[in-house]
């Protein structure tokens, strides 16, 4: 055991703290669902330190196609970068903390980024809210604030898993000396893929309680190869977009977002652009009635999205109707499932002169019926 605290009150008094284990492996468990900011995220990275968006505990993994799940892992949390971050939290008087832990995790890891769709993350997030009486969508806009729209954030997941790029994370009271060294030795070999171990030390005295997490995997050696990641943040703008766009993608899909810009202005929209540090992304917005309403988004990786969970339409019907009418563009094929989250088809179908007149009759549409809802609510 590690020396205990002392807590100086405000009397002058003091308070010695002593370490104590926890009663049980749930309670730890509990801890982190409560308090995700005990993964110490700024210890993972002071420049900018790591935010924690629980999507929810015991989450299943599959271990083939559309299988049953087979493990179920603690925790998953999403970073502010759509990374998504594992947690196995065991005791250290578990014996299975030493190194068959370690083959739980890489099992749960080497299936999660294969057989994880994301609409099932989605899912699994928007249920946990709901059984606390929460908004999913609320939650998420706080927490990703103006960063990012939730349908760029929840691409930025399926990309993360698809590149690999994931975070592993033991929790425990104590981390013993062998997972300590497997967990530095992973951590400077993985990458785009994290691993790390988190200890939460428990210390009790007379009525209060103090936990101290502590970050281990961290070498100099792990940090020097996984230094060039970049998480900056970026002002767009339409000049700084439209260059973007046509260097990584066409001339011709840059001249479709022109001109998407131009038909915003020509109905009287705004556009809010985002402030994602590599990829661009700016949205149509309707203001009405004192709501903004944002209609589409069309981003630097030559797409554009619709988030039909949160669209401004005020039924099940008239979003149907608009799936519909989208899908009647040649060339674009929305999913069923994606009625009930987000979705998005290639700029590059908009180069043809007909559809990108019949995008703009669609959303022309669709303005129709915001007014017109306010008009019957009036």
């Amino acid at each position: 055991m590690n020396g205990g605290i002392f807590l100086i009150q405000e009397n002058g008094e003091l308070v010695e703290m002593t370490e104590q284990k926890y009663d049980s492996e749930d309670l730890l468990q509990e801890l982190l669902s409560k308090y995700p900011n005990l993964l110490a995220g700024d210890q993972i990275d002071s420049e900018s330190p790591r935010r924690w968006l629980l999507v929810s505990r015991e989450f299943g993994v599959p271990s083939q196609e559309q299988g049953f799940d087979r493990w179920s892992i603690d925790h998953l949390f999403l970073d502010q970068d759509a990374v998504p971050t594992l947690v196995e939290v065991k005791r250290s008087s578990d014996t299975r903390i030493r190194r068959e832990v370690v083959g739980q995790m890489l099992d749960y890891a080497a299936n999660a980024v294969v057989y994880w769709p994301v609409e099932t993350i989605v899912a699994k997030f928007e249920a946990r809210c709901e059984t606390r009486n929460l908004s999913s969508e609320k939650i998420l806009e706080k927490f990703l604030g103006d960063d990012s729209s939730d349908e760029q954030f929840w691409q930025k997941v399926k990309t993360n898993l698809q590149a690999g790029k994931l975070r592993m994370i033991f929790v425990a009271d104590e981390i013993p000396s062998e997972l300590r060294r497997i967990v530095e030795f992973m951590n400077a070999q993985m990458d785009p893929a994290e691993v790390l171990a988190v200890e939460i030390r428990q210390y009790i005295g007379e009525s209060l309680k103090t936990l101290v997490p502590r970050v281990i995997g961290l070498t100099a050696e792990a940090q020097s190869k996984k230094s060039g990641r970049i998480r900056s943040t970026k002002q767009w703008d339409a000049s700084s977009f439209l260059t973007e766009l046509e260097s990584r993608r066409s001339k011709g899909e840059a001249d479709v977002a022109r001109r998407i810009m131009n038909w915003a202005e020509s109905k009287s929209l705004w556009i809010k652009w985002g402030k994602g540090g590599s990829e661009g992304t700016f949205y149509p917005v309707l203001d009405h009635e004192g709501k903004s309403n944002r209609l589409f988004s069309v981003s630097t990786p030559g797409k554009l999205g619709i988030v039909f969970r949160d669209c401004p339409l005020e039924t099940v019907e008239l979003k149907l109707e608009l799936f519909n009418r989208l899908n009647s563009i040649p060339g674009v094929s929305l999913p069923e499932t994606s009625i009930d989250t987000w979705t998005g088809f290639d700029l590059s179908i908009l180069i043809d002169d007909s559809n990108l007149k019949s995008l703009f009759e669609i959303f022309e549409w669709v303005i129709e019926e915001i007014k017109f809802s306010e008009v019957k609510q009036g």
